[in-house]
């Protein structure tokens, strides 16, 4: 039976950035810009260290959204806009909220805090197919 939305429904999904996930995001994506392997680099760019890859973030947005609906393969279109760079060792909270139940489709606000309750994701919206 397939699952029914509304306008209004919420989500939420933790993910947790440990110290080696640029590391291995480098690997499985080849985003192997210094500022994500190099320690030095990332301090050179005002961090502490090494900053995650925004595409990894961005997957887990998607993540998100698709255990919400149940099916990965229902995502269509994603938009995004990055507001912080997420740390190893940070804690990321996605929230997320049914904007849009219509023409078969579900639309979705998504938004991530760091464990310090800062943005690292602000309007993002990610769009499904119902079914």
């Amino acid at each position: 039976m397939a699952r029914t939305f509304q306008v209004g429904d919420t989500f939420t999904h933790v993910r947790q950035c440990d110290r080696l996930r640029p590391v291995y995001y480098a690997g499985a994506s080849g985003d192997y810009n210094p500022i994500h392997i190099d320690p030095e680099v990332g301090r050179q760019a005002g961090f502490n260290g090494v900053i995650l890859q925004g595409l990894c973030t961005l997957g887990w947005a998607v993540e998100a959204v698709a255990v919400f609906v149940g099916d990965p393969g229902l995502v269509r279109r994603v938009k995004v806009r990055f507001s912080r760079p997420v740390l190893p060792e940070d804690t990321v909270t996605f929230q997320g909220r049914v904007t849009a139940v219509a023409d078969g489709r579900l639309t979705t606000e998504v938004t991530a805090t760091n464990q310090r309750g800062e943005p690292v994701l602000r309007g993002a919206v990610v769009e499904t197919s119902l079914g």
